[in-house]
This record gives C-alpha cells, sequence and structure tokens, in this order.
C-alpha cells in the first residue's frame, strides 16, 4: 500500500470521530516540524486536567472566542495556512484532541461522545460561557457531538468535511478505514501523520496503540441523524466539491438542518439560518487549509447576513 494510500486512510479516520490550573508551555514538547514552525506563537498554551487526560490547548489572537479542532492524526498546527487570518479579529483556542499531538492517549476508548463533554469541560475551564466552534474532520465530529450534548456552550458551529453517518462515505473509503491498525505502525514511519505525532506526542510510543484505537472506532457504523434537529445554533457545513463523503449525503445534512428547501425569497424572507459550502478544486485532504475556507467561514461566524440588493447594486452603477 502507497504512502498516499496510507494518507488517505487516516484523514479518512478523522471524520469518522466527531477549572483545573494549566501547566506552562515549557512543559509541553515543541514540534519540529515545517508546518509548526509556521505556525505563530501562542498567547497563552499549556495543559488541562479534564475528566482523566491532560488537554494541550493553545491561545492566539483577540477577539471573539473560536474554537479550532483539528482532523485526525493532526494537532492544531494542521492549520497553519489560515490560522494567523482567523487570529486577526478572533481569539482562537486550539485544542489537540484525544491521543492526538501533545495530547496523551488515556485509559479510556475514542470516542466522539465523550470527547465532545470534554471539549465542554475545556471551555468552562478556559473561563468562557460560551464560544464558536470549527471542527474539521475528526474534530467536526467532536464539534458536532459538543454542540448536541452541550448547546449552552456552542454560539455557531461550523462543520468541515463532518457527516452525520457512517454510510456518507463512499463505499471504497469504508474497506479502507477497515484496514487501520497497530501493524500499520512501521510502514508509516516515513508519513508526515507519523512525523508529526513523534515531534509532540508525551509518548510517542502510543503511537501504534492509537492506531488500534482509531481502527476498532472506525469498523463500528453510526447514524447521528436523530441528533441534527438538536442543533438550534446556527451551522454552515462546508465540504470540498471532491470530498470523500457522497454529494447526496452533504445535501442531506443542509436539508435536515432546514436548509435547501425552499426558494429563499426575492427579499430572503425563507432564508435558513444555516448555511452550505462546497469549494470547488478541493478535497478532503486540502480543504482545512484552503483560504476559500476563511472566506466563507469568518462572515458566518462574524453574523453577516446582509447582501446588497439588485436595487442598491443599480443605483451605485448609475
Amino acid at each position: 500500500m502507497s504512502r498516499w494510500m496510507f494518507f488517505a486512510i487516516f484523514a479518512s479516520a478523522a471524520a469518522l470521530f466527531a477549572a483545573p490550573g494549566a501547566s506552562n508551555a515549557e512543559d509541553v514538547k515543541p514540534s519540529m516540524t515545517s508546518e509548526t514552525k509556521a505556525m505563530p506563537k501562542p498567547a497563552k498554551s499549556g495543559l488541562l486536567p479534564i475528566n482523566g487526560l491532560n488537554y494541550y490547548y493553545a491561545v492566539y489572537g483577540r477577539g471573539e472566542p473560536l474554537f479550532l479542532l483539528h482532523g485526525g492524526l493532526g494537532t492544531t498546527d494542521m492549520f497553519a495556512p489560515i490560522l494567523p487570518k482567523l487570529a486577526e479579529s478572533r481569539t482562537v483556542i486550539g485544542v489537540d484532541l484525544h491521543g492526538h499531538g501533545r495530547t496523551a492517549l488515556g485509559d479510556r476508548a475514542l470516542s466522539l461522545e465523550a470527547m465532545g463533554d470534554d471539549m465542554a469541560a475545556i471551555v468552562k475551564a478556559l473561563g468562557y460561557d460560551k464560544v464558536d466552534v470549527m471542527g474539521y474532520s475528526l474534530g467536526g465530529g467532536v464539534a458536532f457531538r459538543m454542540a448536541v450534548q452541550h448547546p449552552e456552550t456552542v454560539r455557531r458551529l461550523v462543520l468541515v468535511s463532518t457527516g452525520y453517518a457512517s454510510d456518507g462515505f463512499y463505499a471504497d473509503m469504508r474497506t479502507q478505514q477497515a484496514q487501520v491498525g497497530a501493524a500499520m505502525a512501521d510502514m508509516m514511519k516515513d508519513t508526515p501523520m507519523y512525523k508529526s505525532y513523534v515531534a509532540v506526542a508525551p509518548r510517542p510510543q502510543d503511537f501504534p496503540k492509537l492506531l488500534d484505537q482509531l481502527g476498532a472506532y472506525m469498523r463500528k457504523d453510526y447514524d447521528y441523524s436523530a441528533d441534527v434537529a438538536k442543533l438550534k445554533m446556527p451551522v454552515m457545513l462546508v465540504f470540498g466539491d471532491s470530498d470523500m463523503y457522497r454529494l447526496e449525503h452533504e445535501i442531506k445534512f443542509y436539508q435536515m438542518l432546514g436548509g435547501g428547501l425552499k426558494d429563499a425569497g426575492w427579499m430572503r424572507e425563507n432564508l435558513s439560518q444555516n448555511r452550505l459550502a462546497i469549494l470547488p478544486n478541493r478535497t478532503h485532504y486540502d480543504v482545512f487549509f484552503a483560504p476559500e475556507l476563511v472566506a466563507a467561514a469568518l462572515p458566518f461566524l462574524n453574523g453577516v447576513t446582509k447582501v446588497k440588493t439588485w436595487d442598491e447594486i443599480v443605483s451605485e452603477t448609475n
């Protein structure tokens, strides 16, 4: 199996998932990857003991708080190309998820539901009542569960390359996901996922165990369709036009949120509070650092809905 097939498998893994004091940032190993070198220096970072785990977090920028949750076998550092732009107007709080990056793998199994609870606890531990949340793939699954289980903590929600059920994947992706396990660890040592992991992980030797836990979770079927209606906050769905999710699944997700069911009306009187963005020339493996993602998500996160009317455009051109 090729290195790039490994990348496809493990990037797809992400889509299946979903106030004590903090330690100093100096207690956490710095990454030596070029990806991390491009990251701005956090204003604050450290470890938070939450539900039996020590979660690494880092805070960037100033403004309204935005929780930023990464994809599978990644860290917050994977957002390096777009994080500076987000941090120009937002306080961005990046969290390394359970078993990823600087957050060590604990004794419990990987679970979207448990991580959703953990994220809500982190919000409170950092002194926030409510935050906006943007999650990609694995982080999107966690953001989804956070919003369902703790809606009082989420103001607006952006789900990037995230589905609501396992049948949303193309069938060949499900076949590849079923192969994930510790036996792949040695073959992955030249991949960016492994190199990024060992550069910052508190216990690099846990990598095979992490693969086993990811594989066990990915072999489970899931369907959160009954929970979609519980998302009362504004939600934006973002996919690449060549994503790993079937287009029908993406559209159905939006419709379940109340969007795409009727014409918006001349005065936008029927416009849904929710949004769907399908970015051209983007895949599951590059949508998370696309400049277009920021351009689409920031106005939504800022609550901007007004656009110029036809009358206003005509008036300006006369």
